[in-house]
């Protein structure tokens, strides 16, 4: 090879290695929705593809089941399982993605961080409303056939198998004044939390603590979360109704459960509290709060690092 094919070639090179290191791409973000929603519904497909618009990366509403019925009828422990099932599926996040949770539908995406074998890595994910330290109360459905089902289950034994297979926030329902039945019976939220002893799983602390950002979101109206501080990772004492306890306060924090005081000694962890009532949220507080985690473009190098470095994680 001659002295300019050399200088070329080298060129060649120097470019590949530059674009490598600078170009980067969009990382497209998945949306779970809430209870009693469903991806074709405006306000949800209208969020997705609002936080698409300003953010720039490209977003998807993941539906599990046939939404409305499912979110409430499914145990949640199948609708994690489908939600994993789906994100190994979509081609556009095999990179890697971020997450956008809507009340319940933030304990589907934990359950997919946690518990998802073989999936791409999560990078950020914001909680909007999320009753990740359960809810002392279920809030009644409404009217109709379809709602006089759901609330007859409710008004149940609500840690008998036959509800817990059967109604989802019955998987999250935590009565501090029940606690030795909820750890017996509750089918979601003892294992997603690493509650039960000498059951907690290391991998679903490693997965969780992995995130690059995990920003919490409490609504100071929320009436639907009971305690609203469940958004923050918050809750009652064991045996009692009060007093309430900053998540700072929890076993799950002080004993770091699940890696959540990792990641807030680590600095990321974002405890966001806006006005507003459940899932209510103002534009202004989505592009200060939610957009700006949307918008994080790793390098192909960044992620090269990941794959190599880091364990492999689903």
């Amino acid at each position: 090879m001659g002295h300019k094919g050399l200088k070329r070639s080298c060129v060649a090179v120097a470019v590949a290695l530059l674009a490598m290191v600078h170009v980067s791409v969009s990382v497209p973000f998945v949306m779970f929705h809430g209870i009693s929603a469903q991806c074709s519904n405006d306000r949800d497909a209208n969020f997705t593809q609002l936080l698409t618009n300003l953010s720039g990366s490209p977003g998807f509403c993941v539906e599990i089941g046939n939404g409305v019925a499912d979110s409430w009828l499914m145990p949640l422990t199948r609708q994690a399982e489908i939600a994993c099932e789906k994100v190994k599926q979509m081609k556009e996040l095999s990179q890697g993605y971020n997450i956008v949770g809507r009340s319940q539908g933030n304990l589907v995406a934990r359950g997919l961080i946690e518990f998802c074998d073989g999936g791409p890595p999560v990078y950020n994910y914001i909680s909007l409303a999320g009753p990740h330290a359960g809810i002392s109360s279920v809030p009644m459905c409404g009217s109709g056939l379809f709602c006089k089902l759901a609330d007859d289950l409710i008004k149940g034994d609500i840690y008998s198998d036959f509800i817990q297979d059967h109604l989802a926030p019955s998987g999250y329902l935590k009565i501090p004044t029940n606690m030795k039945k909820y750890l017996e019976s509750s089918k979601y939220l003892p294992r997603l939390n690493n509650e039960i002893p000498n059951q907690r799983n290391s991998t679903y602390k490693e997965r969780f603590a992995s995130l690059h950002n995990l920003v919490l979101v409490k609504f100071q109206d929320d009436k639907v979360i009971v305690p609203k501080d469940s958004s923050w990772f918050g809750f009652y004492p064991d045996g009692e109704f009060e007093p309430l306890l900053s998540a700072q306060q929890t076993k799950l924090y002080t004993e770091d459960w699940i890696g959540l005081k990792t990641l807030d000694d680590a600095g990321k962890v974002k405890f966001v509290s806006v006005a507003g009532e459940h899932i209510r949220m103002a534009d202004e507080d989505v592009v200060k709060h939610v957009v700006p985690y949307l918008q994080n473009k790793p390098s192909s190098v960044q992620r090269l690092n990941r794959k190599t470095k880091e364990p492999l994680r689903p």
